[in-house]
């Protein structure tokens, strides 16, 4: 048998280099070494293990002779150069099917933590005060839900919703996406219904800035926002001027514009941005860094598609 070497850039559920190893493959971590170090040697691997720790574009992959795949242990691939590697003959594998019920699942609790105020109540308690009237929230049932993007994540959180009396309605690039969970329609029908909107997109330049100023205009109710797909997707700043003038009653933010291409802490940067430290503090404002596809169990079970997804290279 001739074992073949695939290179683990980042770290991720032991059960991946388990299931690789038990399909006659050989693994080589290099969790901690530099990229300029893993260039030198990237001829000699047929396939490749990462997350975001660094973007593989065509300089990188130049080198990476006896590429075969490149397996991304996440939803996306946008730190890949997709065009020249698939140019190359190289298969990319991704794992959206391994995180779509953590990212539905924490879509759904954002969602029902900023209509019930929960973070404001609880700031609110731990300074000392029990004011009732100042926290009274709004009921889920009777709202129309908009999402865009209606993949992997959008479904899972259109099934999580069946729960609940409420219409949902879904746009996608796609057609006849839509199901018995959601309406699809299209986007200015969206904009005219929704009462709460959430992104499940992936980063491209077609939706980069995608919720700005213009689009905010055209939603015709106040709307609660939701997003858990990825950051660069809204304007920062018309988002809070969509807080401040109460068009956006309240926004649950898993990702930010703020973030860089591996997704590292916002805080790393000298200067902070004004508009980071507005949602920082805005009390209708509920953050989290980056996790909601990030659960034990989608920690495995991304490992686990993704085991799944090299094996169909090899049958």
């Amino acid at each position: 048998m001739v074992y073949k070497r695939i290179l683990h850039i980042d770290e991720n559920h032991p059960c991946l280099l388990e299931g690789l190893s038990a399909l006659g493959f050989v693994n080589d971590i290099a969790y901690e070494i530099p990229r300029e170090e893993i260039e030198k040697n990237i001829a000699s691997y047929e396939g490749i293990v990462l997350r975001s720790r660094f973007p593989i574009n065509r300089s990188f992959l130049e080198k990476a002779k006896s590429l075969k795949f490149i397996a991304r242990v996440g939803a996306g691939l946008e730190n890949i150069d997709i065009l020249y590697a698939e140019n190359k003959g190289i298969h990319l594998l991704a794992a959206p099917e391994g995180n779509r019920n953590a990212v539905g699942e924490h879509a759904l609790g954002m969602l029902l933590s900023i209509l019930n105020k929960l973070r404001q109540a609880h700031l609110s308690i731990q300074s000392g005060n029990w004011l009732r009237e100042a926290h009274r929230g709004w009921e889920l049932e009777g709202k129309t839900i908009g999402l865009i993007g209606y993949g992997n994540t959008g479904k899972s959180f259109a099934e999580k919703l069946k729960g609940f009396k409420v219409k949902v309605l879904c746009y996608d690039i796609k057609a006849d996406v839509g199901d018995e969970n959601a309406l699809q329609v299209s986007l200015q029908t969206l904009q005219e219904q929704a009462h709460v909107l959430s992104l499940h997109i992936p980063q491209s330049q077609d939706t980069h800035g995608m919720i700005n100023a213009s689009f905010i205009a055209k939603m015709q109710h106040p709307f609660w926002f939701l997003n858990t797909a990825r950051g660069k997707a809204v304007v920062t700043d018309h988002l809070i001027e969509g807080l401040r003038s109460g068009k956006i009653l309240g926004a649950g933010l898993d990702v930010l514009e703020f973030e860089t291409s591996s997704f590292q802490s916002i805080f790393s940067k000298t200067e902070r941005p004004a508009s980071l430290d507005y949602l920082l503090h805005a009390e209708n404002v509920l953050l989290s860094p980056h996790v909601a596809g990030w659960t034990f169990e989608s920690h495995r079970k991304l490992a686990e598609t993704i085991v799944s997804k090299v094996k169909l290279l090899y049958p």
